[in-house]
């Protein structure tokens, strides 16, 4: 017997055991669904909702279960959106902004909005457009952590029902018309004129106080020469009046006499003096005062 007639007896007298384990192996192939760590599946039993599939080894029952949706749950970017708005002072703004969210449940995804990124920019654009209405411009500029707070806030609770979740929103930048930038310009200049102007003023104002506070310093300084030389003079006026007690008139003539000698000394002294011209009781005044030296003696 040759070897096909024995593989015809054998099919024949065994088909349906044959029969039966392919069908188990097309079962198991058909059952069994292998999703990766980054997906998640959508199975649906007769075009209704049956089951989400996780990450991992999962069975579900042939030809009447069918994965209809292969979900990626990563983060994604939408494009970056540019929108106008105008702020609450009427200045027309082009605002540019990014959105990254991931899809956390899909069967809501799937089932409740048709084109996701579609949705979400449109959805971003109002709610920047409705926040940056109730600023002014230079809230805008200065507040922006505070709006991209507040976008990313109101577009999460809106994406809340499709299944989303809004890891984060950001506003790249905000951009003014030409007209608008030339304003601004021009109003930086004013205010930076003005800065330049207060200073230079604080800088006169500090410097007249500093020059009235030297010349206050110098008034009580000089206040205070005058008064140690009338300390002085007045002692010397009462060491002067004591001799003249002590002593008598003689006392007082011989002060003259040398207030006098004093005076023709500070007449000699200097360049250019040489020549000294003498009142002519100058040589009595000498006498006078030798004289009193003498008695002194």
């Amino acid at each position: 017997m040759t070897s096909d007639a024995l593989l015809s007896e054998f099919v024949g007298s065994n088909i349906v055991w044959l029969a039966l384990a392919v069908l188990i192996v097309v079962f198991v192939v058909m059952g069994v669904r292998i999703v990766p760590q980054s997906e998640k599946y959508v199975v649906e039993r007769l075009g209704r909702l049956r089951s989400v599939l996780g990450p991992g080894i999962n069975l579900i029952i042939p030809f009447l279960d069918r994965v209809r949706h292969r979900i990626s749950i990563l983060e994604r970017q939408l494009p970056t959106m540019a929108q106008d708005a105008i702020t609450s002072d009427n200045v027309l703004v082009q605002v540019e902004t990014s959105v990254f969210y991931r899809i956390i449940e899909p069967e809501k995804t799937v089932y409740r909005i048709r084109d996701v990124d579609g949705a979400i920019s449109t959805t971003v654009a109002g709610i920047v457009r409705s926040e940056i209405g109730r600023m002014e411009l230079d809230q805008v500029q200065a507040n922006r952590a505070s709006l991209i707070d507040a976008v990313r806030a109101q577009v999460a609770e809106q994406v809340d029902d499709w299944g989303i979740e809004v890891t984060r929103a950001e506003i790249l930048d905000v951009n003014l018309d030409a007209a608008t930038r030339a304003a601004m310009l021009q109003q930086l200049n004013a205010e930076r004129a003005r800065r330049a102007q207060v200073t230079e003023a604080e800088g006169l104002k500090r410097s007249v106080e500093l020059r009235a506070d030297g010349d206050l310093y110098a008034a009580q300084q000089a206040a205070e020469a005058r008064r140690v030389a009338a300390d002085a003079e007045a002692y010397a006026t009462q060491v002067v009046a004591v001799a003249i007690a002590e002593n008598g008139l003689a006392a007082a003539q011989y002060q003259v006499a040398l207030k006098q000698v004093e005076a023709l000394n500070k007449l000699g002294d200097g360049e250019g003096k040489q020549t000294i011209i003498l009142p002519a009781d100058a040589i009595e005044a000498f006498g006078n005062a030798f004289k009193m030296l003498k008695g002194r003696g």
